[in-house]
């Protein structure tokens, strides 16, 4: 049985998502305005994500005034509650830029330092994930009701599709870019979709067979590495670590420890 309080976090979680998402989604000027930049030009943020991150703690404030928040766009309060949010409102800002469908509003709920519930919406694709802890990963789609997610079968790592990103600072792409250069050939093939909390929920999905990247921050995988497991993945570091900005990994049981020790053979990690 769902824990009451998981249950109401999970209502609330999946409440912000949808409105931020229908917000972001029908609210995109044909002309999008940037509002500031992040750590290069190339990445940016947009007026929208910021409005987006509004809404949402908004709603946590008037809701859970006791709880603490960890935003992206600053959005950061302490709480009392021993509950705390972490929100990345448009994981995907330079997709949402040019247009291009795979971005994702990303919120995850802490008891107590234990991420508990995890929600991810892509509006553009239609689909909205969503786990528990200890109560499976599901998904509402193109398909009728709830659909409970699983990993695929792990094939032989050739066969292997894995999913990677790539930092917006020069000299971290080019060490990323050689690593992938490395590991493509010992793989079926690398994809790049744009949004590390997509990523994880197609993972969950079946979808793909791997994740990594390196640069992420705790907004960008709540959420999705909460329904990456519910559904069945392994994720981590480093080898016996967890996920962090140095790595974060994910893959189905037989991709994820031989895609983990590649990664830490060719240095992923660091430049």
């Amino acid at each position: 049985m769902t824990d009451p309080l998981h249950k109401d976090l999970l209502d609330l979680a999946q409440e912000a998502a949808r409105r931020a998402g229908a917000l972001l989604r029908d609210g995109r000027p044909a002309d999008l305005a940037v509002a500031a930049t992040k750590s290069s030009p190339i990445d940016v943020v947009t007026e929208m994500d910021i409005a987006a991150e509004k809404l949402i703690t908004g709603l946590i404030a008037e809701r859970r005034p006791d709880d603490g928040i960890l935003g992206e766009e600053g959005g950061t309060t302490d709480g009392t509650s021993g509950v705390r949010w972490v929100i990345d409102p448009l994981d995907g800002t330079v997709n949402y830029l040019y247009g291009l469908p795979t971005w994702s509003v990303s919120i995850a709920a802490e008891q107590d330092g234990e991420t508990v519930v995890g929600v991810v919406t892509a509006p553009m694709r239609g689909e909205t994930f969503h786990a528990v802890l200890g109560g499976g990963a599901w998904a509402t789609g193109a398909w009728d009701g709830e659909r409970r997610l699983a990993c695929r079968p792990a094939p032989p790592l050739d066969q292997a599709l894995v999913s990677t990103g790539f930092n917006y600072v020069a000299e971290v792409r080019a060490h990323q870019a050689e690593v992938a250069q490395r590991l493509i050939s010992l793989l079926r093939d690398i994809r790049r979709g744009g949004s590390a909390a997509v990523d994880l929920c197609d993972l969950a999905a079946g979808r793909l067979d791997g994740y990594y990247e390196r640069g992420l921050h705790a907004w960008d995988l709540a959420a999705g590495d909460l329904i990456a497991r519910e559904a069945g993945a392994l994720t981590g570091g480093r080898p016996g670590e967890r996920p962090s900005g140095d790595l974060a990994v994910a893959g189905t049981p037989g991709v994820f420890e031989p895609l983990q020790r590649l990664l830490e053979d060719f240095g992923a990690w660091h430049d």
